[in-house]
């Protein structure tokens, strides 16, 4: 089983579930549940509101919407999100998915709520033969894991 639903605490804002737009497209897309407004040069983390599920062996990538830099002059600058099966329901945001995003134009740039940034793509991995893990225990995001 793999799906997405709304985090705690973004109950009742309106959030779109991510979505394919076509029955051909590899890709979830996703919308930030708030306006955010990017200077030139700055990062910053879009909230979606939205948290995925999906079974141990399997991974949830986060990659920038083709229209993003060509309609905004914005990128996610990681170029890839990865998301774990066990970021869902942590303990420090309920696995609430960050998009950050990064403004490479010369003007300030303001994302609407509800402006489609992301595209999310379940997939398998494997692991290594002689795979070990450093039982780590996951408490957020973005390097919650050292």
């Amino acid at each position: 089983m793999r799906g997405f639903e709304i985090a705690k605490g973004y109950e009742g804002r309106g959030i779109g579930i991510p979505k394919r737009s076509t029955a051909n497209s590899a890709g979830y897309d996703f919308e930030i549940c708030k306006t955010i407004v990017l200077k030139p040069g700055e990062i910053k983390r879009a909230e979606t509101g939205i948290k995925a599920y999906m079974k141990d062996d399997e991974v949830l990538k986060i990659f920038p919407r083709s229209s993003l830099p060509a309609k905004y002059g914005v990128t996610i600058p990681n170029n890839v999100g990865i998301i774990d099966a066990d970021y869902y329901g942590n303990a420090d945001n309920d696995g609430a998915i960050f998009i950050q995003l990064y403004n490479f134009s010369i003007e300030s740039v303001t994302l609407k709520k509800g402006t489609r940034i992301a595209q999310g793509i379940f997939e398998k991995y494997l692991k290594t033969t002689t795979d070990s893990v450093n039982n780590v225990s996951r408490k957020g995001g973005f390097g919650s894991t050292g």
